[in-house]
């Protein structure tokens, strides 16, 4: 757990992306470190399950800080969808590219489900559109020899060398990261934290 001075609540992720992004927006916070099953339940629909899953990190934060603090926990999960298939990160090469294969010439969405649990618990979710070119398959292996795809949800980052296959995006960038900044926002100021110091 990292000290912050005056934090505003506490981030169940380890994800720097995630951490970069609620630093834009000007809020001092805490890591709280979380282990969770991440598995997707029978017949669970995707934004029903990124939205659970953010509940269930937060929660999990909540539980582990106990009585000692009095500040809410926020969390997020992403998930890369293309019909009802959800693209998680590879597990190596071949998948990576198979990935990349299902995403060349074709839209995708994103949904990015956030959630914090204080006094009360609050959710919202980001659902992006994002329609990638033609991607060749020397292209896809030359992105897999930069380790951006590795640990990434549908084997890219829109805010690294993936961008190069975007060729558009209806919603929100910051949701494609992985933490979207206006619902976020929403959330936050719905629970009386400053964003931007205002």
């Amino acid at each position: 757990m990292t000290l912050v001075e005056n934090p505003s609540l506490f981030l169940a992720s380890n994800s720097p992306r995630r951490q970069a992004l609620l630093k834009q927006i000007g809020i001092r916070f805490e890591i709280v470190q979380i282990d969770l099953d991440e598995s997707r339940l029978p017949s669970e629909p995707p934004e029903s399950y990124v939205l659970r899953l953010a509940l269930e990190k937060a929660r999990a934060g909540q539980a582990l800080l106990s009585s000692r603090h009095s500040l809410p926990v926020l969390a997020a999960d992403t998930a890369v969808v293309i019909g009802d298939r959800i693209l998680g990160k590879p597990a190596d090469r071949t998948e990576a590219a198979a990935m990349m294969r299902t995403l060349s010439g074709r839209t995708h969405r994103v949904l990015s489900g956030i959630a914090l649990v204080g006094e009360r618990e609050r959710q919202d979710i980001s659902i992006s559109h994002v329609r990638f070119r033609a991607v060749s398959g020397c292209e896809a292996n030359a992105y897999w020899e930069t380790g951006e795809p590795a640990d990434k949800a549908g084997a890219y980052g829109i805010q690294g060398l993936g961008a190069v296959f975007v060729a558009e995006l209806h919603g929100s960038f910051s949701g494609v990261v992985g933490l979207p900044l206006f619902e976020t926002g929403e959330l936050l100021a719905g629970a009386g934290i400053q964003v931007l110091g205002v």
